[in-house]
């Protein structure tokens, strides 16, 4: 049996990470200025990490929903602390595309309405509902694009205020920044216009945290950088470090009806054992401030040159646009500097360090960057 065909593989074998290093099967050692598609937050293999998940399946690792699991409780106290959403509720999953859909499945239970508001070069996730809401025709199979959806265009909110006086809009999803669209920052006035037309048409807002939360941006979730307070925000990828977990934070308005949401598991032990060595490890090495105090180190030393249109983002979650493809600077990174970044579209280097990632690390890669643009 093969696999099913569907990666763009590199030709790179990883078989050994510690914090922001990764070795392959030759030994060849590699900067990771991507982690995993934003996944590892508090490094590879951080010690206190590799020992909480160990610890926890020599006690108990699997269980479903239908019995109490007090790390459950304990994460909701701890991430309502570090996030500061304390009056909040927790939904624990399994991915970032699983919160998506889950978030806009509560919104239409809430509302009672069946339309979704979603925006231009957003990405979402790769299951149906998710897939519905993402603007990217490529990804949209044809049972897809049967759910009612209307796109609008970023930082436009007089096409989002006509969408919603239709009157059937259960909610508006929007991403902290734009991750895969190629790092696009809403405005503080558009995000917090969105807050009140959504308000005014009772439709929920749901913030999309899932590349963009988790202290990526220098505070604990991006859309706290606009002073504005969603309904549901979606969480994922950074939230267990690799291990896989999603989840969704809901506002006290909302009723918790029996049965109305549901996973085998989401919320399982060793994911709990992982989260909770995440916000441990976050705090107390500081990671949310590092990230942003590297990341603006490494937008304000970006190389000037006329191959380079503009660098956007915010802490370490970072786009490089280019006036020309990237793929030959990807390749030259990766193979020629040994450093691991990704893309957002054809012009765009997208990097997403590990929140632990140092400044001598950041200074590589900026003389990395420079070297290879001559």
């Amino acid at each position: 049996m093969n696999l099913f065909d569907v990666y763009s593989l590199f030709d790179v074998t990883p078989v050994k990470a510690q914090g922001c290093k990764v070795w392959d099967k030759d030994g060849q050692e590699y900067l990771d200025l991507y982690g995993g598609h934003a996944v590892i937050s508090v490094g590879h293999s951080h010690p206190a990490y590799v020992a909480a998940i160990t610890d926890q399946l020599n006690k108990i690792g699997f269980y479903s929903n239908s019995v109490q699991n007090p790390l459950q409780v304990e994460l909701a106290e701890k991430l309502g602390k570090a996030c500061g959403y304390e009056d909040y509720t927790l939904f624990l999953d399994n991915s970032g595309a699983e919160s998506n859909e889950n978030a806009v499945k509560l919104a239409s239970f809430h509302t009672g309405k069946d339309r979704i508001i979603a925006f231009r070069k957003s990405f979402h996730g790769r299951t149906s509902g998710a897939v519905a809401i993402t603007d990217n025709p490529s990804i949209v199979s044809p049972f897809n694009a049967n759910h009612k959806v209307t796109f609008c265009e970023l930082n436009n909110a007089e096409q989002v205020e006509a969408a919603l006086k239709g009157g059937d809009v259960a909610g508006v999803i929007i991403e902290g920044i734009q991750g895969c669209g190629g790092i696009n920052c809403p405005t503080t006035e558009f995000m917090q216009t969105l807050e009140a037309l959504c308000k005014k048409y009772g439709a929920v807002l749901i913030l999309d945290e899932v590349q963009s939360g988790y202290g990526r941006t220098g505070k604990f979730f991006a859309h706290q950088w606009y002073g504005i307070k969603p309904g549901i925000i979606t969480m994922g990828k950074g939230i267990a470090n690799g291990f896989p977990c999603g989840g969704i934070l809901i506002s006290p308005e909302f009723t918790a009806v029996k049965g109305m949401l549901g996973t085998t598991f989401g919320g399982n032990y060793l994911a709990m054992a992982a989260a909770l060595s995440v916000l441990d490890i976050m705090e107390k090495e500081n990671l949310v401030e590092n990230a942003l105090k590297v990341g603006e180190y490494i937008k304000a030393n970006i190389p000037a040159s006329p191959r380079i249109k503009e660098v956007r983002g915010q802490g370490l979650m970072l786009g490089i646009e280019f006036n020309e493809e990237v793929a030959p600077i990807r390749k030259a990174l990766l193979f020629d500097k040994h450093i691991f970044t990704g893309v957002a579209g054809k012009n765009m280097v997208r990097l997403l360090a590990p929140l632990c990632l140092s400044m001598e690390q950041a200074e590589t890669f900026i003389s990395a960057l420079k070297e290879i643009l001559g």
